[in-house]
């Protein structure tokens, strides 16, 4: 699987690091921030890791033929959102969710701010009816868990099963 992860805003980047890392090895990870230097820097031995730079839109990853299976923003900055929702490809990031709109791939958004506003709504609703993934980091508090740890492979785990990855981050339901 190759998968492309943006990470934007600064709120929540920690579950985008921990996103990246709990990924089994075999997937091949393009990696997008909005800021490189808070992130690189824990990344730099890691998997089969590409970091691409924002401001490329040169960038392999850019064009549809590269042929990229799903892309995570996690998390999504407001402003991305927005651009996303208007079709604005002004960086790497915005130009990779706009391809993968095009090619009619996976991408899940996680919004990370509260409240949202009702501008915030109408573009989830609006990239919701285009079949993007509008996946905030919200808790399952039914998930059983003990720590912030705990919940946050909840949430990850999640955010796989939506893309496919395979997981055992979360204790799944038995009924």
């Amino acid at each position: 699987m190759r998968l492309v992860v943006a990470i934007t805003g600064a709120s929540g980047v920690e579950l985008g690091k921990k996103f990246i890392e709990y990924l089994p090895k075999n997937i091949e990870v393009h990696l997008i921030t909005s800021n490189n230097a808070l992130t690189v820097s824990h990344f730099e031995n890691s998997k089969k890791l590409t970091v691409h730079n924002n401001s490329n839109i040169a960038s392999s990853i850019a064009s549809g033929s590269f042929m990229v299976d799903a892309t995570a923003i996690i998390p999504c900055s407001m402003n991305t959102l927005a651009k996303v929702a208007c079709g604005i490809a002004d960086n790497l990031v915005t130009r990779v969710a706009s391809v993968t709109l095009k090619e009619q791939k996976k991408l899940l958004l996680a919004p990370r701010e509260m409240p949202f506003s009702p501008i915030a709504i109408e573009n989830m609703l609006k990239l919701s009816r285009l079949n993007v993934i509008i996946a905030p980091p919200v808790m399952g508090y039914y998930s059983d868990s003990n720590s912030l740890e705990d919940m946050e492979r909840f949430i990850i785990g999640k955010w796989y099963d939506i893309l496919g990855v395979e997981n055992s981050l979360y204790k799944r339901w038995r009924g």
